[in-house]
């Protein structure tokens, strides 16, 4: 099959990209090489890509914002299945910067499904985010938890949601919407709490926390999010749904810091500084629905999880670690 993953050039998309080379797909991603981390991390996963796929394999840099790119992008390779992971990431950088959220995850959006009706793709999977359950009501959320989100960046994915479901329903575009709960693993944004941990700590440097510590996070390893991603080949049980993908575990971030501290085997004290606006202050899924449509089971426990990161870190330090003390 013919496969078109935005986004592709990224930590999850390239994941999603690679193991559907491996499955023997074609595979065209679609990515704008925006500088929002080290634009050398992007072209490394491109490049693993391209080891896999071979003449499989095609690459397309251009934006999802641009109509003319997205409606060429379709009528040249006519994919069967669409894996949206395009975004402009980041709650604290849409906090700062709004508008860019909203034109690449709400504008860049409708370009695609507009051109999946016209081309008739068979599925389209949208990524969404725990973000949008904001303050909860109670843990851990299920699907019909509220939806208050407390950033731009939650308010862009809960409705890409909704036009996923219009067009699933007016458009008959099938389209699922899989909400990730803080993807971490090989390869992952530089940006992000267990890099920045990992990456001090082996340097001799203190992690340091935003806020008391005593927030939680509900980790999901990139095996088990790639995993669900691929079983939607195969089945069309969840169209026109939401389907949360966590680990059904969770862990407070003094917890998770002291874990990478000891397994690193630093000698440094944590250190705390003054919270961050609009961030979440927990996340922990239920994930009974996904075990029930998708027989999804997580299978990598976050402190495993962080270990084993840890250890891909290490063996991945020399061209890895100048990328994310760049960030």
């Amino acid at each position: 099959m013919r496969i078109l993953v935005t986004g592709g050039a990224g930590f999850i998309g390239s994941h999603i990209a690679e193991a559907l080379l491996e499955a023997g797909h074609e595979v065209v991603v679609i990515d704008n090489l925006d500088p929002y981390y080290d634009v050398r991390l992007k072209e490394h996963n491109l490049d693993r890509c391209r080891e896999v796929g071979g003449d499989r394999f095609t690459f397309v840099e251009g934006t999802i914002t641009d109509q003319e790119t997205v409606e060429g992008v379709f009528a040249s390779h006519d994919p069967d299945f669409v894996y949206h992971e395009a975004a402009q990431a980041g709650v604290r950088t849409s906090v700062e910067k709004p508008l860019k959220p909203h034109e690449v995850n709400t504008t860049g959006l409708l370009h695609l499904l507009q051109a999946a009706a016209e081309q008739g793709v068979r599925r389209f999977v949208n990524a969404s985010s725990s973000s949008v359950y904001g303050v909860p009501s109670y843990l851990p959320y299920d699907e019909d938890h509220p939806n208050v989100p407390r950033s731009p960046y939650a308010v862009t994915k809960l409705t890409s949601e909704h036009y996923a479901r219009v067009w699933n329903d007016l458009f008959d575009v099938p389209t699922v919407s899989l909400r990730y709960f803080t993807v971490y693993g090989p390869r992952m944004r530089p940006n992000m709490a267990i890099t920045n941990f990992t990456s001090r700590c082996l340097n001799g440097r203190p992690p340091v926390i935003y806020g008391d510590g005593e927030q939680t996070r509900d980790f999901t390893y990139i095996d088990d999010i790639v995993r669900a991603n691929l079983e939607l080949l195969d089945t069309d049980r969840v169209d026109g749904q939401v389907i949360n993908l966590g680990s059904t575990d969770n862990i407070s971030i003094t917890e998770l810091a002291e874990h990478v501290v000891a397994e690193t085997g630093a000698e440094v004290e944590i250190e705390y500084d003054e919270a961050r606006e609009a961030d979440a202050r927990h996340t922990h899924a239920d994930v009974s629905k996904a075990q029930q449509l998708l027989d999804y089971e997580p299978t990598v426990d976050i402190r495993e999880g962080v270990s084993s990161f840890i250890d891909w870190y290490r063996d991945n330090r020399e061209w890895y670690e100048p990328l994310v003390l760049n960030s």
